[in-house]
């Protein structure tokens, strides 16, 4: 609670010659200190999440750019802490929203915080690999489904920097919750960013860069399968149900966040059933060896 205290929110923060952060002010436990704009360029910028739909944070952006233009806005994915401030940011400077689809999906899930931004209509989509660019900088689009299935980071060849918005975070593990969230896609595009050699550093949604981001990217593949782990081993003692998993594998976690666990511990079931390796029978999950 002391991070999210001190957290600068709304103040502009130069991480790197081409690379300025801006906070918003929504802290929770999904999001830690809030979500992270980046503010891209020098003369001519882009804008990467915009963030929640908050006057605060609007003028927090618009303070920041100044009278410099943007060029474009750019959305990493469509949950709701990421891309409705496009639509007031597009008004105000006129710049064009880009990225990734939309996509709305009814989720009555823990995230209430997350749910899918319904009005985001973007001016252009970027498909694998497109990009759009600027007097000193480049975005180069990188699918990535796993948290959501329309995400994607957005790579800067300039400083080998990459904005990983919510696939890879710097607090957390990310949340991967079905019926969207599939671990499946989310393990293929961690396994897409290792084999990637020319990111030096990663600039996620929440929490502070990643300077080591293979090392990290590494760490993340290994701890979700130790929970891959973990839950075959559960199966095998006939803890089948996704509570007890929940209750049995997260020891002191914060009630707030058990059904966003669950969800997690789903999103493996169905990877581990679509491998052949469980079955699920009204709500009991087995192995099939």
């Amino acid at each position: 609670m002391d991070i999210i205290a001190d957290a600068p929110t709304g103040l502009a923060m130069a991480l790197d010659p081409l690379v300025t952060r801006v906070l918003a002010p929504n802290p929770s436990p999904f999001t830690y200190t809030g979500t992270q704009t980046y503010l891209v360029g020098t003369s001519v910028l882009a804008v990467i999440d915009p963030g929640p739909d908050d006057p605060r944070h609007l003028a927090a952006l618009l303070a920041a750019i100044g009278e410099r233009r943007v060029a474009a806005i750019l959305c990493t994915h469509t949950h709701r802490d990421h891309s409705p401030a496009a639509a007031p940011l597009r008004a105000a400077t006129g710049a064009p929203i880009i990225g990734c689809a939309p996509l709305t999906l009814e989720d009555a899930g823990p995230r209430a915080d997350a749910a899918f931004d319904t009005g985001y209509a973007p001016d252009r989509v970027l498909a694998d690999g497109e990009s759009v660019s600027g007097p000193d900088w480049t975005l180069v689009a990188v699918a990535t489904p796993g948290h959501t299935s329309n995400h994607l980071c957005f790579a800067l060849p300039e400083s080998g920097g990459l904005f990983c918005g919510d696939h890879v975070m710097g607090w957390s593990t990310t949340v991967v919750a079905p019926p969207d969230g599939d671990m499946a896609a989310y393990m293929a595009s961690l396994d897409k960013l290792m084999a990637r050699e020319d990111d030096r550093i990663y600039f996620p949604a929440h929490g502070e860069p990643i300077e080591k981001p293979h090392r990290f990217v590494r760490g993340l593949i290994g701890h979700r399968k130790q929970r891959e782990g973990q839950i075959l081993r559960l199966l095998r003692t006939d803890v089948g149900a996704v509570p007890a998993m929940v209750e049995r594998m997260y020891a002191g976690l914060d009630p707030r966040l058990s059904g966003a666990a669950g969800r997690s511990v789903l999103a493996h079931l169905i990877d581990l059933r679509g491998r052949g390796l469980v079955i699920e029978e009204d709500g009991v999950w087995k192995t099939t060896a």
